[in-house]
């Protein structure tokens, strides 16, 4: 099945990559909001600006990279059963972290507040807040860590 890969980027800036079986399905995807940033979860999401991988004229000598340059967009890139098994592999260390965990939902920021100020018993919680809400939690000392992966919430499970 061929892929499209796009660069794309969350409203804090982050730019990262995903793949696509086609424009289509990044748009309903984008649509359902399910395409989200993997540094900060945010759904907040749009295509980046990218540089077309054009090919060089076929009468033309290559240039030489300098030799500190960094690897070129040509260069081997690991096979996609490598990456699918790293990507899987992660996703498992996750679920391991969560399978004591209770997800919250957008309650997350308040959960995580009031434990931390000992209104409510404490325990691992994972949930959905926004990137402003989360920095408020770290600079008033909450413990918080953003996720690798999404997080699909229970009530959208098949």
């Amino acid at each position: 099945m061929p892929v499209i890969v796009f660069d794309l980027k969350c409203s804090v800036g982050h730019v990262f990559e995903a793949w696509f079986g086609s424009s289509a399905a990044y748009a309903d995807q984008r649509a359902a909001g399910l395409v989200a940033c993997p540094m900060c979860g945010s759904v907040d999401v749009a295509k980046a600006v990218m540089a077309p991988n054009v090919g060089a004229k076929g009468n033309q000598a290559p240039v030489p990279a300098p030799a500190s340059a960094p690897p070129a967009q040509g260069q081997p890139v690991p096979p996609p059963e490598v990456l699918k098994a790293a990507m899987a592999a992660l996703a498992d260390a996750q679920a391991k972290l969560l399978e004591g965990s209770q997800w919250v939902g957008t309650a997350f920021a308040d959960k995580a507040r009031a434990m931390h100020l000992g209104e409510a018993p404490a325990g691992p919680i994972h949930g959905q807040t926004s990137v402003a809400e989360a920095k408020a939690l770290i600079e008033e000392g909450v413990p918080v860590a953003p996720l690798p992966l999404p997080v699909v919430p229970p009530e959208a499970c098949n």
